[in-house]
């Protein structure tokens, strides 16, 4: 058994209208007096933020509100997020993975002790940082329990950052907040979460017990209650399933870093703005057929999760698991390739560049990608 190091957060809270307990658990846990929360615009409109607002000032908590979060938040999006932070007790990041992913790092860059440039790469990050709770609107992309933090540089190139301090002090998860979360969003997140566990399960250099464990029971939540939530939103039931299998695929890939899908996704975010759930979904189906060769076995385990009855040898099996993940996004109505979301044959190979890049998401993949691989799969997916 190889050696390994498991993180995660060390509270978190689930619970269904979990987030009228946020002034109580500020009061209790950090004494705060003031609190910013980061978040987007879209939250806003909801009223979501406003019910939360309520809450905390209602407890005599004096609220700052940072509403600018964009999808793939820039660096200037990101340094005003710390700028709002310098004189609070506390951050609360609440939404998508953005959101959350902006608060981590106006959290530590209030700080003042080191610059964002500096902190790009892994465990690069000298920083403390302020409390920090955080609060998921999907149920995606874990980013409520995992040390990363994607950042945009530049005109299109996205940069992680990725330090144990990034883990907040506690995640709160409240399956209610995504009630009014719509079908294609659902589906999206929902297949993000998948991909995590996958490539977390599948993971080259840091596969773990723990981390396997982890991702089997997000991957099993996620398929049996992702397609229901994906027809009824307001089954709470189904949502709750979602947001719970979202959060235990993050825990896994936190430590058991994804692969080739993220990397193909990630040029496709960066230059044209598609949804990160959307893309990991459209990289899958061509990525889960190039590992298949290297990765037999365990996709073979994962069909025994997903597909009990299913039987024959190893490669039979593995090859059922592939198949049943292409129909299983079939199903949630996703499109199927990159010309169907406005990009041209003629980009393919620029793209493959891009991808080509993110090697810190590359070396985890289980079977070496070459560019002319990156072109092929890409090629593939059009």
């Amino acid at each position: 058994m190889n050696d390994f190091v498991f993180q995660t957060v060390a509270d978190i809270r689930f619970a269904n209208g979990a987030l009228t307990s946020i002034p109580n658990l500020l009061q209790d846990k950090f004494a705060s007096k003031s609190v910013l929360i980061v978040t987007d615009q879209g939250l806003c409109k909801l009223g979501l933020i406003d019910k939360l607002i309520k809450l905390l000032e209602e407890a005599d908590i004096t609220v700052s509100l940072f509403n600018s979060v964009t999808a793939d938040p820039p660096e200037e999006v990101i340094l005003a997020a710390a700028q709002a932070a310098q004189d609070i007790d506390l951050v609360i990041g609440i939404g998508g993975g953005s959101s959350m992913d902006a608060a981590k790092l106006a959290a530590v860059l209030a700080m003042n002790e080191q610059p964002l440039n500096a902190m790009f790469g892994v465990d690069m990050v000298k920083s403390s940082r302020k409390p920090l709770v955080l609060i998921p609107t999907t149920a995606g992309t874990g980013s409520e329990v995992t040390p990363i933090s994607i950042v945009t540089t530049g005109q299109s190139t996205k940069a992680g950052v990725v330090s144990a301090c990034l883990y907040p002090d506690v995640a709160v998860l409240d399956p209610s907040l995504l009630l009014g979360l719509p079908a294609h969003i659902t589906a999206e997140t929902g297949i993000d979460a998948m991909v995590h566990a996958i490539e977390a399960y599948t993971s080259k250099i840091k596969k773990n017990p723990l981390s396997d464990n982890l991702a089997t029971k997000a991957l099993s939540l996620l398929a049996k209650h992702l397609p229901g939530a994906y027809r009824d939103g307001k089954d709470i039931q189904h949502r709750g399933g979602t947001m719970l299998g979202a959060m235990l695929a993050g825990q896994a890939f936190a430590n058991a870093p994804v692969g080739a899908v993220h990397a193909l996704a990630y040029p496709l975010g960066g230059i044209y703005h598609l949804a990160h759930g959307l893309t990991n979904a459209l990289m899958l189906p061509h990525v889960l057929r190039f590992n298949l060769d290297h990765t037999y076995q365990e996709y073979a385990e994962l069909a025994d999760v997903l597909l009990p009855k299913c039987s024959g040898t190893a490669e039979a099996k593995a090859q059922r698991f592939v198949d049943y993940m292409c129909e299983f996004q079939e199903g949630l109505g996703l499109p199927k390739g990159l010309r169907e979301v406005g990009i041209a044959e003629s980009d393919l190979m620029h793209l493959a560049e891009q991808a080509m890049l993110q090697t810190r998401l590359l070396q985890n993949n289980p079977k070496v990608l070459t560019l002319q691989d990156a072109h092929n799969i890409y090629q593939q997916a059009w």
